[in-house]
């Protein structure tokens, strides 16, 4: 009889053991699989692959009806090349929260939210960096964006008031862009797109509220 449950004993610790072992494979297995995708933290919330990021690339004019503009004579910036090093370094997934309002404000204080309008988070780069000094502040017109750039944006839409939220943001720092249509209200005579974009960083599980609002004269 002793024998019997010596028996059965031994061969329920090597079940256990065998079991464990098993298990500890599987979860090596897939965390490698993790550490081997290629996609970025994006591609959860990039499910449209054909999405237009053409408006990171243009210029969203604020000139006066009276002012002729050749777009065409105009010369394009080169971007630099795309860092590949710099954006492999990024983060892939997080717990942060962005969220807040887009508008802006005319002359007569007024505020004229951006309704059910697409917002970015596109992490600082040397590559983004680039677009912001030149494009977003200097006014510039550059060449169009490297398509890689796609699987590193985060994109939303903000609601009929105006507001917006990323979730799942990883750590570290971004450009938040959008765009806002206004016609008479900002004294034009037809609509325009007034893109904003601002800085904002995250870190951990943080909820940072960050409008993004923008002056028209």
């Amino acid at each position: 009889m002793k024998k019997i449950v010596f028996s059965l004993t031994l061969s329920t610790l090597i079940l256990l053991l065998f079991s464990g072992c098993a298990q500890r494979e599987l979860i090596l297995d897939a965390s490698k699989v993790e550490n081997n995708r290629e996609n970025t933290w994006a591609e959860e919330t990039n499910e449209e692959e054909n999405v237009d990021i053409s408006d990171l690339d243009s210029e969203i004019s604020e000139v006066n009806e009276t002012e002729s503009i050749d777009e065409e004579s105009r010369e394009k910036i080169p971007r630099i090349a795309f860092p590949v090093s710099e954006y492999n370094q990024l983060p892939r997934k997080g717990k942060a929260t962005v969220k807040g309002s887009i508008f802006v404000t005319n002359s007569d204080e007024e505020r004229i939210v951006g309704k059910n309008t697409r917002l970015y988070l596109n992490p600082v780069t040397s590559y983004s960096t680039q677009w912001y000094n030149v494009s977003y502040l200097d006014g510039h017109k550059m060449e169009k964006a490297d398509s890689r750039l796609f699987n590193y944006l985060r994109f939303t839409a903000s609601d009929e008031n105006g507001k917006f939220a990323f979730y799942g943001v990883p750590s570290g720092s971004y450009f938040l862009i959008g765009t806002v249509k206004c016609g008479l209200e900002c004294g034009y005579e037809t609509p325009k797109n007034i893109r904003i974009a601002t800085r904002v960083s995250v870190e951990g599980n943080q909820i940072v509220e960050k409008n993004l609002n923008r002056q028209v004269d």
